[in-house]
């Protein structure tokens, strides 16, 4: 199996393992094994298991927001139609088999003060996706700054879905995005 096959395996095993049962809970073996690599192998491409939630997250970031972007992108024809989109997304997410909240801020959680690498693909996260909803609420209308306010629903509506176990919450985040673009002037 060539290296690229192998990192791919091994960051399909993992992202499955650490969503559904926690990084700390999950060996390197237990990854080893459902990517069916050898333990060798899996330690020449991440060296420590820092290394590997590191990718993990990193690979999930990228597509996590490639997902949310095109899923607005589609859904969604004028810029006041945009956020709401969002928020859309967001509740098909949590609706998804398997939803455990958000991995960034899960692994944050387990490992972030002994994982400075973990603690800061978080964040970069965090803020690529406040950024994301800054430009959206400024093409809709809304003053600068408002991103960091729509983010905060959203991260809100995630941590509240996946405690009560229903997609609910983004329903509702979607309709307070709605009022904060209103009273922030955006155009409707």
């Amino acid at each position: 199996m060539d290296t690229d096959a192998a990192r791919t395996r091994i960051l399909d095993a993992a992202e499955e393992l650490f969503y559904a049962q926690g990084v700390q809970a999950v060996g390197m073996d237990a990854v080893r094994t459902t990517a069916g690599v050898t333990l060798r192998r899996l330690y020449q491409l991440f060296p420590s298991k820092d290394d590997l939630v590191e990718a993990y997250l990193e690979r999930r970031d990228r597509r996590w927001l490639a997902e949310l972007a095109d899923h607005v992108d589609a859904a969604a024809g004028t810029p006041a139609e945009r956020v709401p989109a969002v928020f859309d997304w967001l509740g098909d997410w949590f609706a998804r088999p398997g939803f455990r909240g958000c991995a960034f801020v899960n692994s944050y959680g387990e490992l972030g003060a002994t994982a400075p690498g973990v603690t800061a693909v978080a964040r970069r996260h965090k803020e690529a996706l406040r950024d994301y909803l800054d430009g959206l609420a400024e093409d809709a209308g809304a003053p600068p700054g408002t991103g960091i306010h729509l983010a905060l629903l959203a991260e809100g509506a995630i941590t509240l879905a996946a405690l009560t176990g229903t997609p609910d919450p983004a329903a509702e985040a979607r309709e307070a995005a709605r009022l904060l673009l209103t009273g922030a002037g955006a155009r409707a």
